[in-house]
């Protein structure tokens, strides 16, 4: 029998490559939303998962691109989940040649003790990891925190407050922090999911995975993640329309009282039906804050 020789390996993805794309993106909201300015010391919140390792490429890139000088902080917080490998991140960013500070605080036996059977632990582990960063960046003088939530986390938060909150609310770009003495930025926020996975396959990040909200398969979270990526499969770009459309919003075509005076309304002067009369909006150019495209390249 006649053994044909085996098919050479497929072509290992190319991380640059792969990264432009993503780069534009967080370039383009950092632009919009003002995320970064000359003099800025960013700390960026690192666990150890695809999101956040590919934030930390994203902004090192723009630190070497940008025509304003900013400083990194690299901030990891060993929450005393069984079996963390403490190792893994300091090893990683001193090869890097990142500064970086590694906290540890026991989270994990206060969110299992106070988390009732059955109950998700992300809104308990959420806000003391939350307490314990926003010290951090006082004690640092951290002007930005940089969190790792791209497009499809901000989708995601958009339907858990629809269907679980009623509420119309997401996750915004840019926003002050719980004790208001912070500013947290989330420079993915124009990213999809998919193409942060494809960057972190090609990169091979150590990633770490979650002991807590990561082991629990029920959330609701999940579920309506899953959702929107049967919709994307379905309607190839309809997650982006939904992630444009909040940045499109028509009071006097919703239903809130105090976002829009209903009760003023009169045909004096006579202004007609306004919200459908203009052109579509052109997509955004990449404006000046952290300069032209050619910077990413």
């Amino acid at each position: 029998m006649t053994h044909l020789p085996a098919p050479p390996p497929p072509p290992t993805a190319d991380p640059a490559r792969l990264l432009a794309p993503i780069v534009r993106a967080a370039g383009q909201a950092t632009s919009d939303y003002r995320m970064i300015e000359d003099g800025d010391r960013v700390m960026v919140c690192l666990s150890g998962g695809k999101d956040s390792y590919t934030l930390l490429d994203v902004l090192l890139h723009l630190q070497r691109k940008a025509p304003i000088d900013f400083e990194l902080v690299a901030v990891n917080l060993d929450q005393g989940q069984p079996g963390f490998p403490k190792d893994v991140l300091p090893r990683y960013l001193t090869e890097l040649g990142v500064r970086h500070d590694l906290l540890s605080e026991d989270t994990y036996r206060v969110v299992k003790e106070k988390t009732p059977e059955g109950k998700t632990t992300c809104a308990l582990c959420s806000r003391l990891r939350r307490g314990i960063l926003y010290a951090h960046a006082r004690r640092i003088g951290a002007t930005k925190i940089a969190l790792g939530h791209h497009r499809d986390d901000i989708l995601e938060t958009l339907f858990m407050n629809l269907f679980f909150g009623a509420r119309l609310k997401a996750m915004p770009p840019k926003l002050q922090s719980d004790d208001g003495t912070n500013v947290v930025i989330r420079p993915l926020a124009y990213v999809a999911e998919a193409e942060i996975i494809r960057y972190a396959e090609a990169r091979r990040f150590p990633i770490i995975p979650c002991n807590l909200c990561g082991s629990q398969e029920n959330l609701q979270r999940k579920i309506v993640g899953e959702m929107l990526r049967g919709w994307e499969r379905e309607h190839p770009g309809r997650l982006n329309n939904i992630a444009r459309a909040l940045t499109r919003v028509t009071p006097s075509h919703l239903l809130d009282r105090e976002l829009f005076d209903f009760a003023s309304l009169s045909v004096t002067p006579a202004e007609g039906d306004t919200a459908f009369d203009h052109e579509p909006h052109p997509e955004r150019e990449f404006l000046s804050g952290l300069g032209e495209l050619k910077m990413l390249d």
